[in-house]
């Protein structure tokens, strides 16, 4: 039996709601490897979210679907029980805030400022955008749970110029450094990030390898805010 399928069965047997079963199920199932635990929580998180995300927004996009599975390199045979978890949380009479409030405890473990939420906010942009924007009410969820999340205000408007066209916010906000910066400093900010999105860092904070499509996404971003930043002082 896969950890998805006795996931999906150890919440439909549980007692109160899915969320309550999903917290409840990751700590049983995968207590003793925290590595695995992690992984899967980071996993639950964003499937749990991204259907409230889509119950907030009112509907699910076919590229939104797709955004999903690009993520999530689901199995064929796996994808009914991930679809069925999708769908739990999504039918949850509990609100996403409840959500948000208990799952950043599961991915935190307490930890303050824990990279793995500000994946999981990253990885609900990737979903959001597919179908060609961020809705208004896509964008007012998200704020939401990051603020939830203790996400600050500087990295939720970082998070979005990589995933929305903020103006002249953009490609400076990308990289969530200043106009008035020096390029010493910029060069240092563009450095740390690409570190701390070298695919062995990602691993060892817990985010699946099959989330690497959305990172590679991401870095390609940061790379071309760089390189449009190089070439805007350069020509100054």
């Amino acid at each position: 039996m896969s950890f998805w399928e006795k996931l999906v069965n150890f919440i439909s047997q549980s007692a109160g709601t899915v969320l309550t079963g999903v917290v409840e199920a990751v700590r049983t199932l995968f207590e003793g490897d925290p590595e695995t635990r992690r992984q899967v929580a980071f996993s639950v998180s964003l499937i749990a979210l991204s259907a409230k995300m889509a119950k907030a927004d009112g509907f699910v996009t076919l590229e939104e679907v797709n955004a999903f599975h690009e993520i999530f390199e689901i199995p064929e045979g796996e994808r009914r029980n991930v679809a069925r978890l999708y769908n739990l949380a999504r039918q949850d009479t509990a609100g996403y805030e409840a959500y948000a409030r208990t799952l950043k405890n599961l991915c935190s473990d307490g930890e303050e400022g824990c990279p793995l939420l500000e994946e999981v906010i990253d990885g609900l942009f990737h979903i959001a955008k597919a179908d060609g924007t961020v809705h208004e009410k896509e964008l007012e969820f998200l704020a939401h749970v990051a603020e939830i999340f203790g996400i600050s205000e500087a990295r939720f408007t970082a998070i979005c110029a990589r995933h929305m066209d903020l103006g002249e916010r953009d490609p400076y906000g990308v990289l969530g450094v200043s106009r008035s910066d020096d390029f010493k400093t910029i060069r240092s900010r563009y450095r740390a990030l690409v570190a701390e999105n070298h695919p062995d860092r990602l691993i060892a904070r817990g985010v699946p390898k099959e989330f690497h499509a959305a990172a590679n996404d991401r870095m390609a971003r940061i790379n071309a805010a760089y390189e449009a930043i190089e070439r805007e002082l350069k020509a100054a």
